[in-house]
Parts: C-alpha cells; sequence; structure tokens
C-alpha cells in the first residue's frame, strides 16, 4: 500500500499531466466510438444490439482496458525486468507473499481517468436504454467487471510466469493488450472460431459484453455464478502457474 500511495503522490505533483490525461482519455472514448457510429448509422441495430447497447460495452472495455494499463500491466511487465536482471532475490527475500508484492508494487495513477470515463459511458448509455438498468442489474455489472479483472489479471500472471522460463517475453504482454482490443465489440458480432476463441480460450469477449447484459436485465443468477467461477478459474491457475514458475527461478547469486 505504501509503494502504491507513493505512486499516487508522485503522479499528482504533474497535476497537469494528470488533467490532460483525463482529456486524453475523453478523445480516446470519443475515437472508439466513432467506428459504432458509422457501423449504426443506417441500421438501428446489429446482431441484436442497438446503438445505445453497444455503447454500453464500449464504456466498460475503456474502463477494462483503464485498470490494465493502470494496475494490472505496470506490475507484472516488471516482473520480466526483476527476473532477467536477477533483483527477484529482493522480492523473494521479504516477510510478504512474492505475487502479492509484485501485483501492487507499482501503479500508473494517470490512467485512472479512462476507468471514470469508460464508467460514465457505460451508465450514459445505460440510461437511454428504453428499461434503464436498476440497482441489481447495475451490482450485477459491476462484479462482472471485477470477475473481468480477475480474469486478466490471471491471464497476464500465467503470461508473465514464462519469464522463468524464456526470460524475455515483453512481447507476449503487448500481444495481451492487441488482443484486449477485440472487446470493444458485442461478442456477438464475432463468428465461428473467432467468436469460440474470445468466449472460451482467451474469454475477452466475456469481460466486456457480460457486464453490459447485466445491465440490460439479460444476465440471471446461473449466468452470474459461471463467470465467478471463470474468474475463480483463472486466479487459482495463475496462482499454481506462479509458484511452479518461482521453482524455476535460480537466483541472480545461482
Amino acid at each position: 500500500m505504501a509503494q502504491m500511495r507513493a505512486s499516487w503522490m508522485l503522479a499528482l505533483q504533474y497535476r497537469a499531466g494528470f488533467v490532460g490525461e483525463a482529456f486524453g482519455a475523453i478523445f480516446w472514448i470519443g475515437w472508439g466510438v466513432l467506428p459504432l457510429i458509422a457501423v449504426f448509422e443506417r441500421r438501428p441495430e446489429v446482431a441484436g444490439w442497438t446503438a445505445d447497447e453497444a455503447l454500453i460495452v464500449v464504456g466498460f472495455f475503456a474502463a477494462l482496458q483503464g485498470i490494465v494499463e493502470g494496475f494490472i500491466d505496470p506490475n507484472l511487465r516488471a516482473v520480466v525486468e526483476l527476473v532477467r536482471q536477477g533483483t527477484l532475490d529482493f522480492v523473494l527475500l521479504k516477510p510478504v507473499d512474492a505475487q502479492l508484492l509484485v501485483s501492487f508494487h507499482r501503479s500508473t495513477p494517470t490512467k485512472l481517468p479512462h476507468v471514470v470515463t469508460g464508467l460514465a459511458l457505460a451508465g450514459w448509455a445505460s440510461s437511454r436504454l428504453p428499461d434503464p438498468p436498476g440497482v441489481l442489474e447495475v451490482a450485477a455489472a459491476l462484479l462482472l467487471l471485477l470477475c473481468a479483472t480477475s480474469i486478466l489479471y490471471g491471464l497476464y500472471t500465467m503470461v508473465v510466469s514464462t519469464a522463468f522460463w524464456f526470460v524475455r517475453v515483453d512481447n507476449l504482454s503487448y500481444l495481451l493488450l492487441s488482443i484486449l482490443d477485440t472487446g470493444r465489440w458485442p461478442l456477438s458480432f464475432y463468428r465461428g472460431a473467432v467468436r469460440f476463441v474470445l468466449t472460451f480460450v482467451v474469454p475477452i469477449g466475456l469481460m466486456t459484453t457480460y457486464p453490459a447484459l447485466a445491465l440490460r436485465g439479460q444476465m440471471d443468477a446461473p449466468g452470474i455464478v459461471r463467470v465467478l467461477a471463470v474468474a475463480v478459474a483463472f486466479f487459482v491457475a495463475s496462482r499454481l502457474v506462479w509458484r511452479i514458475a518461482i521453482r524455476r527461478y535460480a537466483s541472480a547469486s545461482s
């Protein structure tokens, strides 16, 4: 927590940069909405989604992207450097769980405006629906967004853990960010093998589409429980992969 607080203090030293990032977040959200405008210009509905409903997906995508770039990616990508330089020893010697420490020791608070702007867009778009969501729908959507964060954290941890075998895996994290970009569109926009992969292999579609479905009132309790089970499974898998990878670490003194 002390390290996260230090990151916030450092970011707030440059308030103009923080404000600039907030305006940048609004710009990128607007840029991301342009393709939707083009798609829905002549059609009121595409693959069962109206323009406002698709905007909810864009909002959750932007929020999730902000979470990844601000809090997950900076922390876990630093593990690659620690392994490469042999300085992970200093982390392993601390009386704190190593995975917990490397998951929270670094953050980029300037990405927080992206999270806030994304959630604001999702809230505004959902308020324009014929049947606006109630408290239960909003709670379900936020719970599913938390599950999406857990799934992404698990994916990142497993990818970064391969650094204990291959050392240079920086490109894999960039690849994961590129795959995340597919989440800006509702899952039903995809067909065939692509939809299968985005649902069952790398469940990016699940992460942004399902919270939007919750706001539409189309996620029942069994569906939410299934997403929770997937989130727990990815977290547990990441924990197992991390522990196996740690055993492979020879340290700088070996």
